[in-house]
């Protein structure tokens, strides 16, 4: 090949020596090269084509398949070193946790050991330590628990420190968060007992009193310390801080939150029956009954409230503070507290059940007009506990206009007895269509003093309705009104 190639270009030049005398040698120039060049690519590339195409196959597929290999162990080994990363990641945090809860552990150690010491301010810097740790960290609580951090924190309190009691106290309510093995163990060696006696001290300061509050509201929410609590002294207290706080003309953001753990603690205190009769022995029920109205404390004032309604104690002294139940009546009205609503609600219905004389003052307090509106606007609770009431009114109303009824026909009675005998010997059916006739008259009089009540509480609640709508005076005309009621019967309230 190469041999005819090279054959081929030396006969193209001789013939281009002896071609001089043609008058086309230019043009046989210009094709000499083009067929130099044409000869040279040519076997050029058919060299390098030959080359790929014949022996080239075998050896791009044993290529091929030695990269896929190669690719898959490179693929494996990095999924073998991502695994052990893991591994040694896992291991490395494992062996970092366990460090961590090493560390932990011994410093709780170290501030429990603290605690016992004798100097009083390393034991107190040791009390506000506890205080820091366990504030959010209920493995904490547990563990200084275990390594017997409580006596030696009640045992502060028997000094007379200030700052070392204040330290104690809170680090002792932030053991008990969230732990009733915790809370169990601090009011069982005596720790209450011991809170009282430093508000007897007289070297006693607010700070300290606020932090017992809101240790007796912690302790007092464990079912079992209720009753501990409640005998120990803790309510005459607590009662006394309330009326302090109330009777102080400024308040501080502080003597609010204490205001609020004492109501809370007394809360959680009213719950067990066997402290109704401390806290009735107290003035918290006027306190209560007067608090009413503050926004801030209402709802509680009225939770404590639904707690003593329950004992026929708890109603009396309800029912003896000037003004309770015009005070309660208008709680139903406060659309913008649905809770107050439902506890007010609860409190007259107990009331309204119980006692002939509060359905009186009920009613002359204007409740009707009130429930009315409840039973349509009020939520599903409020709205029952509202038609309890109503029911109980309107079986009282019944009996008292009986009774008033019942005692005019015997006192009209008694005239005709007299002229019997000419009535009997004239016909000797006069006193029974007397009778009857008199009965008749109580049925109807009866129904018609009922009808007028109906009447006159569906008019003052559509008056309500319209003013609370915000509406003129007169869009709704008392013609209308007038004949809206006329036309609506018992039946239609929701008794």
């Amino acid at each position: 090949m190469a041999n005819c190639h090279r054959n081929s270009v030396g006969s193209i030049a001789l013939d281009h020596r002896h071609t001089e005398k043609n008058a086309t040698a230019g043009g046989h120039f210009r094709v000499l090269r083009r067929l130099i060049f044409d000869a040279v690519s040519c076997g050029g590339t058919s060299r390098y084509r030959y080359r790929q195409r014949g022996g080239g196959e075998g050896n791009v597929a044993d290529f091929s398949s030695v990269t896929s290999h190669a690719e898959k162990e490179e693929r494996s080994e990095k999924r073998s070193e991502k695994l052990s990363d893991l591994l040694n990641a896992a291991e490395t945090k494992t062996d970092a946790e366990a460090e961590r809860k090493e560390e932990a552990l011994a410093e709780l150690k170290r501030v429990v050991k603290e605690l016992r010491e004798e100097d009083l301010s390393m034991r107190r810097i040791a009390a506000e330590r506890v205080r820091s740790l366990t504030k959010e960290d209920a493995e904490a609580r547990a563990n200084l628990a275990m390594l017997g951090a409580i006596p030696p924190l009640v045992g502060m309190l028997d000094s007379e420190d200030a700052h070392s009691q204040i330290a104690s106290l809170y680090a002792l309510l932030n053991l008990g968060i969230g732990n009733d093995a915790n809370k169990a163990t601090i009011v069982k060696i005596g720790t209450v007992h011991k809170m009282l006696k430093l508000i007897e001290s007289s070297d006693s300061n607010s700070s300290v009193a606020e932090a017992i509050v809101a240790n007796f509201l912690g302790l007092s929410a464990l079912d079992s310390n209720k009753p501990i609590v409640g005998s120990s002294g803790a309510i005459p207290f607590l009662v006394c801080t309330l009326t302090n706080l109330e009777a102080s003309k400024t308040v501080s953001p502080s003597q609010s939150q204490v205001k609020q753990d004492a109501l809370r603690a007394l809360y959680n205190l009213s719950i067990c029956q066997s402290n109704l009769s401390v806290i009735l022995e107290t003035d918290l029920v006027w306190f209560l009954v007067s608090a009413i109205g503050d926004m801030e404390v209402s709802e509680r004032s009225l939770a404590i409230l639904s707690n003593l309604v329950s004992t026929p104690e708890g109603r009396k002294a309800i029912s003896g503070v000037s003004d309770a139940i015009p005070i309660l009546v208008d709680v139903l009205s406060w659309t913008d507290s649905p809770e107050c609503q439902e506890k007010a609600s609860y409190v007259l219905m107990i009331m309204a059940h119980k006692t002939y004389g509060d359905r009186r003052a009920m009613i002359e307090a204007g409740i009707v007009s009130s429930l009315l509106e409840l039973t349509l606007v009020g939520t599903t609770l409020a709205q029952k506990r509202a038609s309890r009431i109503l029911e109980c009114l309107r079986v009282d109303k019944g009996k008292q206009v009986s009774g008033s009824y019942a005692a005019n026909l015997n006192l009209g009675v008694s005239a005709p007895i007299c002229g019997g005998s000419s009535s009997s010997e004239g016909g000797g059916g006069g006193r029974g269509s007397l009778v009857e006739e008199e009965d008749g008259m109580m049925m109807s009089e009866e129904k018609k003093a009922v009808k007028q009540l109906v009447q006159q509480s569906l008019q003052n609640n559509m008056i309500k309705i319209v003013k609370r709508a915000n509406l003129r005076r007169d869009f709704v005309p008392s013609a209308k009104i007038a004949s809206l009621t006329s036309s609506s019967t018992s039946k239609s309230l929701p008794f």
